[in-house]
This record gives structure tokens, C-alpha cells and sequence, in this order.
């Protein structure tokens, strides 16, 4: 989601371990499958990758979803039925854009990786879905939003939540019920200030007046800008951006007095959020393309299982990635059937799912986006400190 200039050292890396990828042993292939045709043989082994930020101050969104692929993982391998073991390879990007190319230098590398879950955020994605189509390796992201990632001939990029077009009208559509004026922040980033774009858009469209502003996601004093949004007479406040700084956001809009509605993107729901804002983030509304798998009655049993294993409740884009996890076995399940998995045969198997997960059923248009009847937007709230599903954001008053 986020997006920073590119490092030239980390892109010269990703040059060099591209042509690692090629030099495996002599019963791998170039592709990264291994040379197996037709029947499954219980010594095959192959491997799953996620990138995204398992470090820094986005690291809980990376965490949230680095768990739902292993408890898939996990679950398939304990099924029995598979015929081929799995592993998972993590890959850390801190959610930067500028540490994109070293992450998935790492996955490319491994010439046993057949396919990658994520990148989770916009920015990383945009940076190496070019290198991941040239080496045929198939992506199926849980959470990367932005818009211009279906449009940009990402060859084998794929999503498993609705786009920040869909999202932000629909969020932009909401807040015009609710107020003639909206002060918009956006964070600077890939995600959050394309995010709040589209708000904005909308907004005009809408016939409400609109305040914008930029505050780079570095900054650590939010006073000046709760400020001007307590005095800019709006009444209500869209920020498109991260939930460690939206908790700060949230902190210095109630000690301006700000008491108009205040209301975040996908970005910003999560438990970061609850922590860092505390009480004043009571009251806080969020537009997400994802379940809250603890409430959800379909989510049930993975919400029990994922408890079990990390002795945590599921939060923001855990379900999302775990289905994209599922996906992707099934993708390389059917790459077997048919004669042999690599990493080719994975990613056109991609693009023929037709799989029906806990979140949505995981059928691809050309473009790599959900079919339209899958792409729903839940408001959720923030209240007592916890966060919680509203309902489909567009039958809310």
C-alpha cells in the first residue's frame, strides 16, 4: 500500500538473485516447479511465499495475514489428501516500497516457490508485480488496493478484495449522508492518499463540499492538522492512510475538540489502531473490502482454529488471507493434475479458480480482479476500544 522512491542497491539485488533463479539443481526447473509430470508422489514438496511487512510499524496488518496463509498451509498439510507437502517462505518488506525488490529477490531465489501471497500492500506491489509476471510466478493478494494495479498489465497479479475505487465511492457515498462539508487527509503514500482521491472525487460528485490536505506519514505531531479540522466547520473527517498514525490522528482530533465524524480506509482498521488511539478512537467509523471473521457465522471454525494457533483472534485481511492461501493450493492442486506444477502452470491455474472461501468465492476476471457479485464493502465501528462489523456499507443511513 505505501510507496517510496526505489532503492537502486535493493533493484541491482533483485537482478542478481533473478539469475540465481536459473541456477538450481539439476531436477528443478528453470521456472521454479519442480520437474515432476502427472501422478503425486508423497516426497513432493513445494512452496507457498508471502510478502509483506512482518517488521516496523505496519507490521501487524503483515502479522494478521502471515498467519491465515500458515494456518492454510498447516491445514492442508495435516488433511492428508494432498499428495505433496507445503512449506511457507516469508518475506519481509516492512511494507516499503523501497524494500520490494530485495523481498522478492528472496522469494525468486528459492526455485521451489511456485506461487506468492501478496504483496499485502499497494506501493511493494507496484514495484515488483513486473518482475514476479516475468518469472511467471502467480500472486494472489489478500489486501493491496489500489486501483492502477489491475490496469497496469501485471500479467499474474491477482486480489482478493474489492479495489479503493469501489471502496472510496462507497465510503464517499456514506459520509454524503452524513455531512455538507468533509475535511480529506491522506498520508502521502501509494495507498492512502490514492485512497483518499477517490473520496474526494466522490465527494464532488456527491455535491459536499471537500478540505484536503496532505500529512506525510512520517510526521508525529497531528496537532496542527486536528486544528484545522476542528476549525474548518466540517462535519465529518476522511483519512486515507496507516493505523499507527491514524491512532495518533485520532488522539490529537480530540484534543482539538474535534467532535464531527471521523472515519478511516481499509488501512487504518485494525488492531494498531484500537491500541494506539485508546478511547478516542471511540466512535471512529472504517470502510473495509474484508470480514470480521470473529462475528461472521461462515468464519466460525476458523476463527477457533486460528485462536488455537496463535492464541489470538483473527483481525484485519487474516480470513482474506487465508482464502487466498486456499486458492492457491487448489491452484497448484489442479497444476498437478494436469501434468506438472511449476511456476507457470501454477499461475495460469490462478486464472481459472472458481473457489468458494470464507470471505467471498475467488473467481478471477482477465484483469485479475474478484467477479463484481464478490466485491462487498463493510462499515465497521470502533466502540469500547474494540472494532466491529456494521454491516454492507451501502444499506447503512
Amino acid at each position: 500500500m505505501r510507496t517510496r522512491p526505489l532503492a537502486k542497491l535493493a533493484a541491482i539485488g533483485l537482478v542478481g538473485a533473478l539469475a540465481l533463479t536459473g541456477c538450481g539443481s539439476s531436477d528443478k526447473k528453470s521456472d521454479g516447479g519442480l520437474s515432476n509430470s502427472g501422478g503425486s508422489k508423497s516426497s513432493d514438496s513445494y512452496t507457498i511465499a508471502f510478502q509483506g511487512p512482518l517488521s516496523g510499524d505496519n507490521q501487524q496488518l503483515g502479522i494478521n495475514e502471515v498467519n491465515g496463509a500458515q494456518l492454510a498451509i498447516d491445514q492442508a498439510n495435516k488433511s492428508g489428501d494432498l499428495g505433496f507437502k507445503l512449506k511457507l517462505l516469508k518475506a519481509d518488506d516492512i511494507g516499503d516500497q523501497s524494500k520490494a525488490p530485495a523481498a522478492a529477490a528472496q522469494v525468486l531465489q528459492d526455485s521451489t516457490v511456485v506461487g506468492v501471497i501478496g504483496p499485502a500492500f499497494s506501493g511493494p506491489t507496484k514495484a515488483v508485480a513486473k518482475t514476479y509476471g516475468d518469472a511467471n510466478m502467480g500472486l494472489i493478494s489478500p489486501s493491496a488496493t489500489n486501483p492502477d494495479l489491475t490496469s497496469q498489465g501485471f500479467t499474474t497479479f491477482h486480489r482478493v478484495v474489492p479495489a479503493d475505487n469501489i471502496e472510496g465511492v462507497q465510503a464517499a457515498d456514506w459520509l454524503a449522508k452524513k455531512a455538507k462539508k468533509v475535511f480529506v487527509i491522506d498520508d502521502l503514500s501509494e495507498y492512502g492518499k490514492g485512497a483518499a482521491d477517490v473520496v474526494r472525487a466522490q465527494l464532488k460528485k456527491d455535491n459536499i463540499a471537500v478540505v484536503s490536505e496532505g500529512v506525510d506519514q512520517k510526521t508525529d505531531d497531528y496537532g496542527p492538522i486536528a486544528t484545522q479540522v476542528a476549525q474548518s466547520g466540517a462535519q465529518a473527517m476522511f483519512y486515507g492512510g496507516y493505523d499507527a498514525q491514524a491512532g495518533k490522528l485520532a488522539k490529537a482530533l480530540k484534543s482539538a475538540n474535534f467532535t464531527g465524524i471521523a472515519m478511516g480506509g481499509n488501512g487504518v482498521k485494525s488492531s494498531v489502531f484500537e491500541k494506539g488511539a485508546g478511547a478516542a478512537g471511540d466512535g471512529w467509523y472504517f470502510s473495509c473490502g474484508c470480514l470480521d471473521a470473529v462475528t461472521a457465522p461462515g468464519a466460525k471454525d476458523f476463527t477457533t482454529a486460528y485462536k488455537t494457533a496463535f492464541n489470538a483472534d483473527p483481525s484485519t485481511y487474516s480470513p482474506e488471507a487465508y482464502d487466498a492461501t486456499n486458492a492457491m493450493i487448489e491452484a497448484i492442486k489442479t497444476a498437478k493434475k494436469d501434468g506438472s506444477v511449476t511456476r507457470e502452470s501454477v499461475a495460469k491455474a490462478i486464472t481459472g479458480l472458481d473457489y468458494k472461501g470464507i470471505t467471498t468465492t475467488i473467481k478471477f476476471q482477465a484483469n485479475g480482479e474478484l467477479e463484481e457479485a464478490s466485491q462487498v464493502i463493510n462499515l465497521f465501528k470502533q466502540a469500547g476500544g474494540k472494532i466491529s462489523v456494521v454491516g454492507d456499507i451501502r444499506e447503512q443511513n
